[in-house]
């Protein structure tokens, strides 16, 4: 009896020493499965990222439609350098692969100095006498025509000639995608220039009034109630794309740019890859803190019956010098289709609102 007890007494501290080791095992595992889930969280939020920045970049590739002549301007994207994006507008509906249906109405160029923290952007009325670079012989249309002959390379092509500056980039959207841009930002804050009512909504001049994506597209439509015609909706088109450049620092994840890829990717066309788009977020969002606006001011006058302005050459030579120097390059003296037509008409009154004397185009084997 007494050696059995001895026994028990004996065996006590192995086994509370064996109790204590297998606590200290457990927690062991308890931490493993700790760091187990961690580790599985991790995996996953990068398998998330992943799947976001895949689906990101495909979005990209459905938008991007390169120009024929396209060089490594992207390097000047990698390099901080300013550059020069032509923005278009156009009331078709959804792009295909090659976009050359509907004229550009809205012909913006706007370049961005990421040194200089500034954003300069030129309407060019869609009206404007211009020579179609890549088209057949000497064809004289309005600017905006560019965009549906030869699409985006022609429109460019014909921008660069007309002001003798370079265009590295180029995006077109159409009125659906631009409403729902301006939605995905949350809406855009613009103050009217102008009181009217337009659609069902009433705009307040001087009034900053937070727009939808609908009420924006209302606001710029508006045209034959502006005391300054074409022009006038060039200036209210300037400032919702001004605050769509101000709220645009809202989408601060790949997820929100993701959404807002997927809902306009039927709508928009671009030379910009996805690398340079995220280049363009990260190195040139404070260029939007400042941004200047102007435009190219033309002079109405009919050619073979159609409406159309005509830019002298000094005010082509004006906005030329603007935007090279915006880009930090030197100016140079225009000499090109344009200025050549205005030095053929010495007659024609320069300072007329819409001159009465006529403008004759000549040697041009098309003038529509």
């Amino acid at each position: 009896m007494d050696k059995n007890k001895d026994q028990v007494i004996q065996q006590q501290p192995v086994h509370r020493h064996h109790h204590h080791h297998h606590r200290h095992h457990r927690r062991f595992h308890i931490w493993r499965w700790v760091a187990g889930v961690v580790a599985a969280l991790v995996i996953v939020a990068a398998g998330g990222a992943y799947y976001v920045y895949h689906t990101l970049h495909s979005t990209a590739n459905h938008t991007y439609i390169p120009l024929n002549n396209q060089n490594q301007s992207g390097s000047a994207l990698n390099k901080n350098k300013p550059i020069s994006i032509l923005l278009m507008g156009t009331d078709t509906g959804a792009f295909g692969r090659t976009e050359k249906n509907g004229r550009s109405d809205t012909m913006i160029l706007a370049t961005l100095n990421p040194a200089k923290k500034t954003t300069t952007m030129v309407s060019i009325p869609r009206d404007t006498m211009a020579k179609m670079i890549g088209d057949d012989g000497t064809n004289i249309q309005k600017i905006n025509a560019a965009y549906s002959i030869g699409g985006a390379d022609m429109a460019v092509n014909s921008t660069t000639a007309l002001l003798g500056v370079p265009v590295n980039y180029y995006a077109v959207i159409n009125m659906g995608g631009l409403e729902k841009i301006i939605n995905a930002l949350g809406g855009v804050t613009v103050t009217p220039t102008l009181s009217f009512t337009n659609t069902g909504y009433t705009f307040t001049k001087g009034k900053a009034t937070e727009m939808d994506g609908k009420q924006a597209l209302a606001y710029i439509r508006m045209r034959y109630n502006d005391p300054k015609g074409d022009y006038g909706r060039q200036d209210r088109e300037r400032q919702v794309i001004t605050g769509i450049i101000k709220a645009a620092p809202s989408l601060k994840t790949l997820t929100k740019f993701q959404e807002l890829m997927s809902q306009v990717q039927s709508n928009f066309r671009t030379n910009l890859q996805f690398d340079d788009m995220v280049a363009l977020y990260s190195k040139y969002r404070d260029a939007g803190k400042h941004v200047k606006q102007d435009h190219l001011q033309g002079v109405g006058a009919y050619l073979n019956g159609s409406s159309y302005q005509i830019g002298s050459t000094k005010e082509l030579q004006r906005v030329s010098d603007l935007i090279n120097r915006s880009l930090d390059l030197p100016t140079a003296t225009l000499n090109n289709e344009e200025t050549k037509q205005n030095a053929l008409n010495p007659q024609f009154d320069w300072n007329a609102g819409n001159s009465a004397v006529k403008y004759t185009v000549q040697g041009a084997d098309q003038v529509n």
